[in-house]
């Protein structure tokens, strides 16, 4: 009869499981209180973890979204303190990167230059911006724990650049109704593709949400619809090589002993006035000119002039990632150029990975998953996705570039910040000053657009020194973005 018992049960358990899903609540949450010390003061925070929807037309949850929400709780309770809203970017990627590698109060062990360490884990951030402003790290559908809920909505109302933009916008003001931050001064910070949608937020919450902003901060921001094709595209790659070459010590001593800043200045304005100039003429360019232009690129660059002229002065970025330290066996990263490769064999055009996201995930993927269960008690079966399934992903219509122009002029109240590395290769810190540029052409807004470089890549904040020197310019951009009380919205 026991055997008997223990079959029955066991049976019963498979019919109890026969037809379940892996899958969380729509909505629910999980609270936990903590304390770090930021720049020398001790402060206590609330963290929530949870589940929010996504409403559809019939208002029936579409999807869900899992979002992760830090309060400071040592102050009274103040309904004008500033909310920042961050995503990363991808687009698939979760929100994981700038929450445990930035801005977020508990931050990822690694070493001075953001190399992983063993044994994997976290310490607490005393960079955090958490003492000047509460922080939600948000995860777009099918990124960290977000999941479609209704598998008969069409996958184009989440996966495209303006159809990102629509729920998450929806999916905010809800946040922000429910959390009663409607009176707080509220930024979105955004990384990578991260950018492209905070871009088209701001003037998607303004105009659709009535949702007005102080701030929104562009970190290793991508093209946000400005046109760069042709010449301009080409040119613009000179002042990143120069930076990536001079890092490797692959430049001639006489630029090699200068200064990073002072050889980006020589590169961008040999990039400006002399190459792209030269460029526009394409196949006509003078043969003298030519090889002047294959002196001057090899010359900020590392690579061989020769090398230049094969590639028609178009060398472009896999190539000079493959041939840069190609004599000594190695490749360099792609998202930040500090990092070394090894391919299977040095010939080719491009290298076989990115040196650098292979070493991020070392040392993030086991610190999220183990800080959600472990610390902040948000335990599930569902796979947290470091890089989830949103492709095809509709990119027609990206005017982010334009939208968030309109929405600083719309809002004089809205302030812009681009935070880049100089060593980053995939979004290059001279691309983004060319956005900043051409952002605005009237040039009435460039007050309220600002611009800071770092001795890093894509995620500056990896290197301790940068993850300082980033998070102070942040804290400053917010506490100098909010108006003296009284203070009208007006010209």
């Amino acid at each position: 009869m026991k055997h008997l018992s223990v079959l029955i049960a066991i049976l019963l358990s498979v019919v109890s499981l026969f037809g379940q899903q892996r899958q969380l609540p729509a909505d629910t949450a999980v609270i936990t209180h903590h304390e770090v010390e930021i720049r020398g003061e001790r402060i206590s925070y609330s963290v929530e973890v949870g589940m929010q929807p996504v409403w559809g037309e019939e208002d029936k949850a579409i999807a869900s979204l899992h979002y992760t929400y830090y309060r400071r709780t040592d102050i009274d309770e103040d309904p004008y303190r500033p909310l920042m809203i961050s995503f990363n970017g991808g687009p698939g990627s979760a929100s994981v990167w700038m929450h445990i590698g930035y801005t977020g109060p508990r931050f990822l062990k690694i070493d001075e230059e953001g190399y992983p360490i063993q044994p994997y884990g976290l310490v607490d951030n005393p960079h955090s911006v958490l003492d000047a402003t509460d922080i939600l790290f948000v995860n777009p559908v099918n990124t960290g724990y977000s999941r479609i809920i209704d598998e008969s909505v069409d996958r184009e109302l989440f996966f495209g650049v303006n159809a990102d933009i629509r729920y998450l916008a929806e999916w905010i003001n809800n946040f922000v109704t429910r959390k009663n931050r409607w009176r707080s001064p509220k930024y979105l910070i955004g990384e990578s593709y991260g950018t492209t949608r905070v871009a088209g937020l701001a003037l998607e919450l303004q105009n659709r949400q009535w949702m007005y902003l102080n701030g929104v901060i562009l970190v290793s921001p991508t093209g946000l619809g400005v046109d760069r094709d042709g010449p301009v595209g080409i040119a613009n790659r000179i002042p990143y090589f120069a930076a990536a070459a001079w890092y490797h010590n692959a430049l001639s001593e006489e630029l090699q002993n200068k200064d990073l800043y002072e050889v980006l200045e020589e590169a961008e304005h040999f990039a400006i006035h002399q190459l792209l100039p030269a460029l526009v003429k394409g196949g006509f360019l003078e043969e003298d000119k030519r090889v002047e232009m294959a002196s001057g690129i090899a010359w900020f660059s590392g690579i061989d002039e020769k090398a230049i002229l094969r590639h028609n002065l178009d060398l472009g970025y896999a190539a000079f990632w493959k041939k840069l330290k190609q004599a000594e066996g190695y490749t360099i990263g792609r998202l930040d150029s500090r990092y070394l490769g090894i391919d299977r064999m040095d010939a080719g055009q491009r290298p076989d990975y990115n040196a650098e996201l292979t070493s991020w995930l070392h040392s993030f993927t086991p610190a999220i998953n183990y800080y959600f269960s472990e610390e902040l008690g948000f335990q599930t079966d569902v796979k947290y996705n470091m890089f989830g399934p949103v492709h095809p992903w509709d990119r027609s219509g990206d005017q982010t570039g334009e939208n968030l122009r309109q929405a600083m002029a719309q809002n004089p109240f809205l302030n812009v910040l681009f935070q880049v590395g100089y060593y980053d290769g995939a979004t290059t810190y001279f691309n983004a000053k060319y956005t900043m540029w051409q952002m605005d052409p009237s040039g009435k807004l460039k007050d309220r657009l600002s611009f800071e470089g770092y001795r890093s890549g894509h995620m500056m904040y990896l290197r301790h020194e940068d993850l300082e020197l980033s998070n102070v310019h942040l804290r400053e951009f917010i506490l100098n973005s909010i108006p003296e009380e009284g203070q009208p919205a007006r010209y």
